[in-house]
């Protein structure tokens, strides 16, 4: 479970205070799927940050699944978004000097996952993804698509219970976007919480419910 309660996100300008999200009081029930919409600049992006806990500088309350991560140190928040949370980003941010191997096999060392159980892991994920082919390729080496569905396997196979999914498909044709789409509902028909931001309407329509944002204010769900 997933609880928000009047976040708020600001930063100061020689005008004063700007505002980036206003009062976002929000629930997101265990095994959901959420979309995030809303027009550009209206604060979807660093309301996953937040979810996510990559942005500790806000203000409100914020629990996930019982611990209130509002009152939480950075290096708690750390190891609570280790053990809770996968992130999915729109660039992929795959690092170009490891393998797809050696990309999927990093959350599990930040779990402490013993070497040989690390190595019978990735190797079902490579199987699951059926990206087996491409285990040893540096992601330069693939194509969009591809880097998006390591991407998620690299997300997804510390079993997490939240993924945090921003803009997803949107530097993918429709064909490869639809298979990232596929994927994520797959994902959280087998349990996982899903929270989604995306601008496009077809694939927002997978998810349960949409949050719509605009200037930093929830307007409608």
């Amino acid at each position: 479970m997933i609880q928000l309660r009047n976040i708020e996100k600001s930063y100061r300008t020689g005008a004063g205070e700007t505002f980036v999200l206003r009062r976002i009081d929000a629930e997101i029930r265990d095994g959901e799927f959420v979309t995030i919409m809303g027009p550009s600049g209206a604060g979807k992006s660093t309301l996953l940050a937040i979810l996510g806990m990559l942005d500790g500088e806000w203000r409100g309350e914020y629990h996930l699944y019982g611990h209130p991560v509002h009152a939480l140190r950075p290096r708690q928040r750390i190891e609570l978004n280790k053990e809770y949370v996968g992130f999915v980003f729109q660039q992929y941010h795959l690092l170009d000097d490891l393998t797809v191997y050696e990309n999927l096999e990093i959350p599990l060392s930040y779990r402490n996952v013993r070497r040989k159980d690390r190595q019978a892991i990735v190797a079902d994920t490579l199987d699951r993804f059926q990206i087996v082919g491409k285990k040893d390729l540096y992601p330069t080496q693939l194509s969009g698509g591809q880097q998006q569905l390591v991407a998620v396997a690299r997300a997804v196979i510390a079993e997490p219970k939240v993924i945090l999914a921003d803009e997803p498909t949107g530097s993918l044709h429709s064909s490869q976007g639809e298979m990232i789409m596929e994927l994520l509902a797959e994902l959280n028909r087998e349990g996982t919480t899903i929270v989604q931001v995306t601008h496009n309407e077809a694939y927002a329509k997978y998810g349960d419910r949409i949050i719509q944002l605009q200037d930093g204010w929830i307007v409608d769900e």
